[in-house]
């Protein structure tokens, strides 16, 4: 099982240019106010605020803005009304493609988004069916220190249901339920993930050809690039 390849997305925003970096600070500061909207203003018992934090962190987001969104969040700060939104469709080479927004603007958010799909030969359309939520953890190669038959077992026993390794690192799939769990025994074991989050993960995947992805990099970095959208699921297996 795979969602669509975040490791790219990771090293962007951890190595953004200063022309980027405010609109990658706007789409973290959206999450980290849903967050705060949802489950409070603490990140002690708000796991949830507690990975948008630390997302944000990764990317140096000031502690300042931090601060503010989650302020905004909780009703202390006035600030446009943040809406989640989910739009689906087809991609280029086919591609079955969710993606999340975090917008003050329903009508520009969806305008925006569907300009990226059309420009690259897509089209809105139902595709939820072929997806289904999981937890999923990131894990850089380095940090992942479960080597063990018997470390591979005490992961299972805490929610683990897959692991996917990878060039960039590991994938490790979990019910959503046990997310806050899986990661909580990871950090006692001393072990950094990269992200800790709820994904649509596609039940049934294909792979693009060679000539088809060019175009696939491009359509995913202007949904990278532009501000309303959070976060893009797709089916295809190895971009």
């Amino acid at each position: 099982m795979s969602g669509h390849s975040k490791w790219s997305t990771i090293k962007r925003q951890k190595a953004t240019t200063d022309a980027k970096r405010g609109a990658i600070f706007t789409k973290l500061g959206n999450l980290i106010t849903i967050a705060a909207r949802e489950k409070g203003g603490d990140p002690d018992v708000n796991f949830s605020l507690r990975m948008a934090m630390d997302k944000a962190k990764s990317a140096n987001m000031p502690k300042d803005n931090i601060e503010r969104a989650i302020k905004r969040g909780i009703g202390e700060l006035e600030g446009g009304q943040i809406e989640e939104l989910y739009y689906e469709g087809f991609g280029p080479a086919k591609s079955q493609v969710i993606v999340k927004a975090l917008t003050d603007n329903k009508n520009r958010s969806a305008s925006n988004i569907r300009h990226i799909f059309t420009k690259f030969g897509g089209s809105f359309g139902a595709v939820m069916w072929n997806f289904e939520q999981k937890g999923v953890i990131r894990i850089l190669k380095d940090n992942f220190k479960i080597k063990s038959e018997e470390d591979e077992l005490e992961l299972i026993e805490a929610g683990a249901q897959d692991i996917k390794k990878e060039d960039e690192g590991v994938i490790v799939f979990t019910e959503i339920e046990d997310l806050q769990k899986l990661n909580n025994f990871l950090e006692k074991k001393s072990i950094t993930s990269e992200s800790a989050e709820i994904e649509y993960i596609a039940k049934e995947e294909i792979k693009a050809i060679e000539e088809e992805a060019e175009k696939l990099e491009k359509f995913t970095e202007a949904l990278d690039d532009c501000e309303d959208v959070s976060d893009y699921y797709t089916n295809i297996s190895n971009i």
